[in-house]
């Protein structure tokens, strides 16, 4: 009897040790994330601008199942036994927010002893306040963006991208086909025509782009083959050079005189007074 009793404890001893390890907590999926910047691109108000980080990280943080800690939900209470984790998961999306944003705005919403939460509404502050300034600060450069003053098509129609993209930041968001009526705008004199007809059908974002590009394709095909069209091409969308041509057309036009002008009076078959010998024999 005995001997089955210490069986019996044995077993259940096994049982509970077995019951342990089966109930041990796994890890939190956010955990495995190693490299944020990978899923999330760096905020920097420019290139990635603040709505656009907030999809991409709203994203992330679904994925790894830690949304709650941005949204707003009350964290636990320090007397809950699942606070500690929280706590820890909470810093952990802190890092998150503090990796993907640049250096100039993480200087700015740096702090001790902050939440996910707190910092998220501290980037939210950082773009969102004084809308009304910043709108119209942003508009006058929007409308000033040209071609000519961009490296080329994809610099100009990125920046026109990035200002809208800013300009949804603070309440004022550009609709696409006002996007390409100032993508329009700002073409040189060479793309009239195709600017016209954009104008009148108002296309897409980007069949609008493709069509520009095409133009400028077939343009420089035709510079190659025929220089001197080129050039007058070139002449006439530039105003400087318009108005030496148009110089030079005055200047040719001008009637030649000779270098040995001997002034108004000069009679070439004047030969001096009467009695008067020229040094040199008349030719």
């Amino acid at each position: 009897m005995a001997g089955e009793k210490e069986t019996e404890t044995g077993d259940t001893s096994g049982d509970t040790s077995g019951n342990t390890s089966n109930n041990k907590e796994p890890l939190h999926q956010a955990y495995t994330v190693t490299n944020v910047q990978t899923k999330v691109r760096t905020l920097d108000g420019k290139k990635i601008t603040y709505t656009q980080w907030v999809k991409l990280f709203k994203l992330h943080v679904k994925a790894f199942k830690v949304y709650d800690h941005i949204d707003g939900t009350p964290p636990p209470q320090e007397t809950d036994p699942t606070y500690a984790q929280w706590a820890t998961l909470d810093s952990l999306v802190v890092q998150w927010i503090y990796a993907t944003i640049s250096d100039d705005i993480f200087a700015r919403v740096l702090e001790d002893e902050t939440t996910a939460r707190a910092a998220w509404l501290k980037i939210e502050e950082v773009f969102l306040s004084n809308k009304n300034a910043r709108a119209a600060a942003l508009e006058n450069e929007f409308t000033k963006q040209t071609l000519t003053g961009c490296g080329g098509l994809d610099e100009y129609c990125q920046k026109l991208k990035d200002i809208a993209g800013q300009l949804g930041d603070v309440g004022h968001p550009v609709t696409e086909s006002r996007l390409v009526l100032q993508l329009v705008r700002g073409l040189p004199t060479e793309l009239d025509t195709i600017g016209t007809l954009i104008n009148q059908k108002v296309p897409s974002w980007e069949e609008a782009r493709n069509d520009i590009q095409l133009e400028q394709q077939r343009q420089a095909a035709r510079s190659t083959n025929n220089p001197r069209e080129s050039a007058l091409v070139h002449s006439q969308s530039n105003p400087t050079d318009r108005v030496q041509s148009q110089q030079q057309q005055t200047d040719n036009q001008r009637p030649q005189h000779q270098s040995n002008y001997r002034g108004n009076n000069y009679d070439p078959n004047y030969r001096g007074p009467q009695g008067w010998t020229p040094p040199f024999p008349s030719q």
